[in-house]
Parts: structure tokens; C-alpha cells; sequence
């Protein structure tokens, strides 16, 4: 059998990394802005193409490809900026807060004002029907109720569904019937509680099932848009857990921390030459920042914390914040503050020549910590200029001007 190629790509929220192999050619790397519309319509397959110097509008050899492996942060930034898809919510009636409510722990006990996390859903249905921890039913399920809450919402535009009832991980025949009525009604994301995290604990199980709802949409869309272009090239997606799944397999709830975890990976293999066996590893992207320790064992939790968001599912035991190379700066009047928004790839950072706003990138520039000679020249309308200091320069005396009025408007 002929020798193919082998591509390992890092999907970021501002930059996408390649690494090709093959047996002839040896190792090759490239880097792109994660999304650059002008140039390309995806970073990873216009990597790939760089790599094979295909041209953009010539199809790629596919049987020349034996793999592609992906770790994306396109779940976990659509997560930390609320960037998800619309999302309803169906439970028991009298369970419409239960999620908001959450397990009532006070992490900082001493917080006279408690800020309660953003829900990611838009609105909730409460269905009348309930079964007893024992499996007997109750209340009898009103599927009138479960159907004209559902046209509602359908009507007003929202095409995701999360169907969490109490003790649903085991008696599953309400959620199943919800189901087949958000199938029949146009639901194209509809995901289930029985199905995404049947374990006990209606709060964890929920939250993971709105989470899924919320983001799988949005990676189906890139995960199809990748695999439209690569045809019978096997693809490949890190999960949260640090392991590979199948393309068709990959969900919402697997996504959250795809990119970070491979970093551990990495990180742990790389340091393992150099017999290193307790490490810290520090990620610092365009978007997030993501924290781990590595002592001799993958760290792995069921139940954790991402983005105000709590999950239960098997991931690797990071924690990610918002704040990147790509956080916004911002002044109050009063004060500067950092994020969690985002400038992304596009339009970036000021510095990246599309007239994105200042961030924390540019406060490098601004500093020379970041110098443009030595960084990829992947900007500019053909993508081959360099970091724009001049610019940074420029906007940040116009923020100087911005601070020294209100001064003077607050003295007068």
C-alpha cells in the first residue's frame, strides 16, 4: 500500500496549527488565522491545501489522505461568549428554576451580592406527567401541553431542545415520547437527557443536556463543513476526555474542552522526553486560558465547572477562563476591564489589519513583548504582511485622549 498523508490540526478561536506527515516528505507545520473569509471559507482545509499545494478551487486528492485529527475550541468559545444556539428547555411542571436554583453551594460564603450563572437556555416549557423515584407514574403526561409549548417556541424560532425530567435517566418513556413530538414539529437539535447524561442527579444531568443542545448545533455545522471537503479521508475529533472519537460521533458535550485537552496531551508526551514527570501546563490562546497539572496520571473529573456552566461528563480536569491574546479592552469612564469577549480571528485583534479592536495582543505590541518581525506574516489582504504596530500606536493615543476628557469632564 502506497504511503498517505497523516494531519494533526489544532483548531483555535484566532489560530489554526497544522502538522502533516509522510514517509517521503518528513514532518511539515503550518499556521493560519482561524478565519480569514477573504482568503478561505476554513482554515483547516486551507491549511491542508497550503500543505499539498492544491490550489483553493481544485478538489483535494482525498485517497491520498489516510487521517485527519482535530482538536477545535469552536464548542468551548461559543460556550465562554455565549455564542451557542438558540435553546428551549423542557422539564416537569414545577421544575422550571430547578436548574437556576442549581445545588445552592456558596463557593465564596462570604459574597454579600451572589451572581447566579447566565442560563444558556432561551425560555422553558413545563410539562404536566411525573414518575416516582420507583418508576410509577405518577401524573399521566399531557402531550397536548408538551406539543403546543414546543410549536411555540418553534414559531418563535428556536430550533434546539433539551428534555430534562426528574428521575428521566432511568424511566426514560416520557422524555422518549417529548422526543418524537420535537422530531415531528422541525427540531433539527434535539437532545435528551436519557441519552446525553443518564445519571442521577436531575441538576448535573440537566445542565450537561442544555450544554449539548446549545453546542452541537454550532459543531455539527463546522464538523459537516470540514467532512464535505475531505470525502473518504477518515476524520477525527479530540474529546474532552483527551481521547479520539469518529467525526459522526462528535457532540456538544464532548467539545467543551477538545482543544485543551490535546494540549495536555501534548504537553504531557513532549515533557516526557526530557523525564519530566510532574508538570503545570499553562495554554494561553486568542480566546481562553486553560490551567492543568500533570503528576504521573491524566487528571480526569465526571462533574466540573466550565464557563459558569456545570457539566457532568468525563473530562480532562482543566480550568479554562476567558481571557486570551484576543480579549477585548475596554474603559468604563471609570476603569479598564479585559473580556470575555473576544476579537477572535476575524477582524482580530487591532494589530491584525482588519480593524478589530485593541486587546490584550496589541497591549504586547503597544510593549514589544510581541514583535512583528518574528511573528507569522498571515495578515493583510493577501495574508502575507505582518503585525501592524503602527496602528496599535495610533488607537491607543486615541484612548490616552478618550481617558484625559473624562478626567477633565469628572474635575469640572
Amino acid at each position: 500500500m502506497p504511503e498517505k498523508w497523516n494531519f494533526w490540526i489544532d483548531r483555535g478561536g484566532t489560530f489554526t496549527d497544522i502538522v502533516a506527515h509522510h514517509t517521503d516528505v518528513g514532518f511539515l507545520n503550518h499556521k493560519l488565522l482561524s478565519e480569514n473569509p477573504e482568503q478561505y471559507p476554513d482554515a483547516a482545509i486551507q491549511g491542508i491545501r497550503d500543505l499539498l499545494g492544491i490550489e483553493k478551487k481544485d478538489p483535494i486528492p482525498t485517497d491520498q489522505i489516510a487521517s485527519v485529527k482535530m482538536g477545535t475550541t469552536v464548542g468551548t468559545n461559543a460556550l465562554l461568549e455565549r455564542k451557542g444556539d438558540r435553546t428551549v428547555l423542557v422539564t416537569n411542571k414545577g421544575f422550571r428554576d430547578v436548574l437556576r436554583i442549581g445545588y445552592q453551594n456558596r463557593p465564596r460564603l462570604f459574597d454579600l451580592h451572589v451572581q447566579l450563572p447566565e442560563m444558556l437556555y432561551e425560555s422553558v416549557i413545563e410539562v404536566t406527567g411525573r414518575h416516582t423515584a420507583q418508576g410509577e407514574e405518577r401524573i399521566p403526561i399531557d402531550l397536548a401541553e408538551a406539543r403546543t409549548g414546543l410549536q411555540e417556541a418553534f414559531d418563535q424560532g428556536i430550533r434546539a431542545c433539551a428534555i430534562v425530567f426528574i428521575h428521566g435517566y432511568r424511566y426514560t418513556i416520557h422524555e422518549k415520547v417529548v422526543v418524537e413530538i420535537a422530531k415531528n414539529i422541525g427540531f433539527t437539535q434535539i437532545s435528551a437527557s436519557h441519552d446525553v447524561s443518564p445519571l442521577m442527579k436531575m441538576v448535573g444531568r440537566g445542565d450537561t443536556t442544555v450544554v449539548d443542545a446549545y453546542l452541537s448545533p454550532i459543531l455539527r455545522r463546522y464538523v459537516d463543513q470540514v467532512a464535505s471537503e475531505l470525502g473518504s479521508a477518515r476524520l477525527m475529533f479530540m474529546q474532552s476526555n483527551g481521547g479520539l472519537t469518529d467525526a459522526n460521533l462528535f457532540h456538544g458535550r464532548d467539545c467543551i474542552l477538545s482543544g485543551p485537552a490535546g494540549g495536555v496531551v501534548g504537553a504531557v508526551r513532549t515533557t516526557a522526553m526530557g523525564n519530566f514527570e510532574k508538570i503545570i501546563c499553562f495554554d494561553m490562546g486568542g480566546t481562553s486560558t486553560d490551567v492543568s497539572h500533570y503528576a504521573g496520571n491524566f487528571e480526569r473529573t465526571f462533574e466540573s465547572h466550565v464557563a459558569g456552566v456545570r457539566m457532568r461528563a468525563p473530562m480532562m480536569h482543566i480550568h479554562t477562563v476567558a481571557a486570551g491574546g484576543g480579549s477585548i479592552l475596554h474603559f468604563d469612564g471609570a476603569r479598564f476591564t479585559v473580556g470575555p469577549d473576544s476579537a477572535g480571528a476575524n477582524p482580530g485583534p487591532t494589530c491584525y489589519r482588519r480593524e478589530g479592536p485593541l486587546t490584550v495582543t496589541d497591549c504586547n505590541v503597544m510593549l514589544n513583548k510581541l514583535i512583528p518581525e518574528f511573528f507569522p506574516k498571515v495578515f493583510g489582504p493577501n495574508g502575507d504582511k505582518p503585525l501592524d504596530r503602527s496602528i496599535v500606536v495610533e488607537k491607543f493615543k486615541c484612548l490616552a485622549n478618550q481617558i484625559t476628557n473624562t478626567n477633565d469632564e469628572i474635575m469640572t
